[in-house]
């Protein structure tokens, strides 16, 4: 695999050779909001408490609630309680999210480059993903021989609950 030379001088002025678009000195966003010398609000245009308060909010049973906790090998709150309620609560929260993102259509989306750039002009050299796979299965195999209980070439970790 090769990769293209980069040049980056400063965040706003970006050189690359590439297929994709060339920027070079963007100018601020958008006037009406007020933005600094890069050309960055100085204020938050939108948060995500905003955007996820205008999607539904999901209902998620008793017995869902109650097999993520199995699933996690965590003893569940009583329900009825306060920590019950707060614990679903959040976890409705994180279903919303989840469901918001799944609803982002992506389609004509270019991956993004994400090569580690090192500060100083230069990135790091790009690897093929079959021996970065290689490498992560025998990293991982080399620290199963550190963990106090193994079966075939999995963790076994005791859960606090009895099935």
């Amino acid at each position: 695999m090769f990769s293209l030379p980069v040049r980056r001088s400063y965040p706003w002025q970006i050189t690359t050779i590439s297929r994709f678009r060339t920027v070079k000195n963007v100018p601020k966003l958008d006037p009406k909001h007020q933005t600094d010398s890069l050309g960055l609000p100085l204020k938050p245009l939108w948060s995500v408490n905003a955007l996820l308060s205008s999607y539904p909010k999901p209902e998620l049973s008793a017995s869902t609630f109650k097999s993520l906790h199995e699933l996690s090998a965590l003893i569940p709150p009583e329900e009825g309680t306060p920590e019950y309620t707060k614990l679903k609560r959040e976890l409705e929260e994180l279903v919303k999210l989840v469901e918001a993102v799944k609803l982002v259509n992506t389609e004509g989306v270019q991956p993004a480059d994400l090569r580690p750039f090192l500060g100083d002009g230069e990135e790091r050299e790009a690897c093929d993903d079959d021996s970065m796979e290689e490498s992560d299965e025998s990293m991982g195999r080399a620290l199963l021989k550190h963990a106090s209980r193994t079966t075939e070439n999995f963790y076994v970790v005791e859960a606090d609950k009895q099935r």
